[in-house]
């Protein structure tokens, strides 16, 4: 009898054993709750279904790296789905918008493994249509909103709009007019915007999201931070091909303190001066082609997503007044390069393109001492390939279909 028990006891015992092994199995092919993420801003390419945030396994060490973890989706069905933050804000309430629709969200993912919508916002303070989100030193959001309400524009819009100040639960803190009288008939849409706490300035620029203004914006605006006065608006630097200096967007802070501006023309404008009465634009180096999307600072290299290359260029700007090309990166002859956002914790940029399904979203690699760019072979969706795919699929919120991707932002 006492043999039969301690055989029952040595039975469940092994049993116990089995289970944890299976436990500890199990743990080690999911990933951790404190890991590394990616989080993408997308919408269904057909605009039948919802906007949503994806969550991708950015963690080089995981066994699910690449992978898709979970989504959120909102109840926005898509129209445009457009910028995030470019960085994770420290709160880790993360700012994403459908342009088109005027419509933001925010969003909690402190727990990047249980993402949650916290609320939303469209018009505010007299402006609409918000389009990109820098923070403050006091962690609050800037933002910019290309119109004001009523004027001549698209839409019953007007063709100025205003920068607004908004903390985490999206109420307003302040906010304050682009329109300025010496600049009544040209084109003030803000778009995007750097801050320099430093020098008490906010560069912004004026570009708009219509198709039939998109050879209207040429300037830039200078802002005191401290009380969001306007103090200047200018005419970027116009270079010999009259064409390059169009449609100015995406500001970054150089390392020497000027700012460095992407055009949808493929020019790259430096604005020198900011903390004085007279800021200086110059027109300082031109990309093959049209449409340059969204760039990264990285040490004293400029990367640029580039579509006539189908890829990337990365400029050495230790000279700033000079740029050189230090290198490039065609991820295919079709690659439609959009959103680049650099992930410090890694060492990796991350790129999504929209043109077709084929644009897949990728990890690269970034040897700083060359600049030089590299895919992440081993960041690898279920089909096995390189990168993370938004074909069609049957995603974590409930939706089958095919998703467009815009903004995305590593955890921190």
């Amino acid at each position: 009898m006492k043999q039969l028990q301690l055989t029952s006891v040595l039975a469940l015992l092994s049993l116990a054993l089995c289970a944890s092994c299976g436990m500890s199995s199990a743990r080690a092919q999911s990933p951790a709750a404190n890991g590394h993420y990616l989080l993408v801003w997308a919408g269904d390419r057909d605009k039948k279904g919802n906007d949503f945030l994806a969550v991708i396994d950015a963690d080089p060490a995981s066994p699910t790296y690449g992978r898709l973890l979970t989504t959120v989706a909102t109840d926005q069905q898509t129209v445009r789905v457009h910028h995030t933050e470019y960085t994770m804000p420290a709160s880790g309430m993360l700012f994403a918008n459908d342009h088109d629709v005027g419509r933001t969200f925010i969003f909690d993912v402190r727990n990047p493994l249980q993402p949650k919508v916290v609320t939303s916002f469209s018009d505010m303070a007299g402006y609409m249509h918000p389009h990109s989100y820098v923070r403050l030193p006091n962690g609050h959001v800037l933002a910019t909103f290309q119109h004001q309400h009523g004027g001549s524009g698209a839409a019953g819009s007007g063709k100025s709009g205003g920068l607004v100040e908004i903390d985490d639960s999206g109420k307003v803190v302040r906010s304050a007019s682009n329109a300025d009288p010496a600049f009544a008939s040209a084109l003030l849409m803000p778009y995007g915007l750097a801050v320099l706490p430093a020098v008490d300035r906010v560069v912004s620029t004026n570009s708009s999201m219509h198709d039939d203004d998109v050879f209207s914006g040429v300037t830039y605006q200078i802002w005191r931070l401290s009380d969001l006065k306007l103090l200047k608006t200018a005419d970027f630097d116009v270079g010999p091909d009259h064409y390059a200096h169009i449609s100015p967007e995406e500001p970054r802070l150089g390392p020497d303190g000027s700012v460095f501006v992407q055009t949808l023309g493929c020019g790259l404008e430096r604005i020198t001066d900011i903390g004085t009465a007279e800021p200086k634009s110059k027109l300082v180096y031109v990309f093959p082609g049209n449409w340059c999307g969204v760039p990264t600072i990285v040490g004293h290299y400029l990367v640029q997503s580039v579509p006539a290359v189908h890829g990337f260029v990365v400029l050495d700007i230790a000279n700033a007044a000079k740029p050189v090309e230090a290198s490039r990166l065609t991820l295919s002859d079709r690659y439609f390069s959009h959103w680049t956002g650099w992930d410090p914790k890694t060492e990796r940029l991350v790129a999504t393109g929209r043109a077709t399904p084929d644009d897949r979203t990728y990890l690269l690699k970034f040897d700083q001492s060359r600049g030089v760019l590299a895919v992440d072979e081993a960041f690898r969706d279920i089909d096995g390939q390189p990168g993370f795919s938004f074909s069609e699929r049957d995603w974590p919120h409930g939706w089958r279909g095919v998703g467009t991707p815009h903004g995305a932002v590593f955890s921190r």
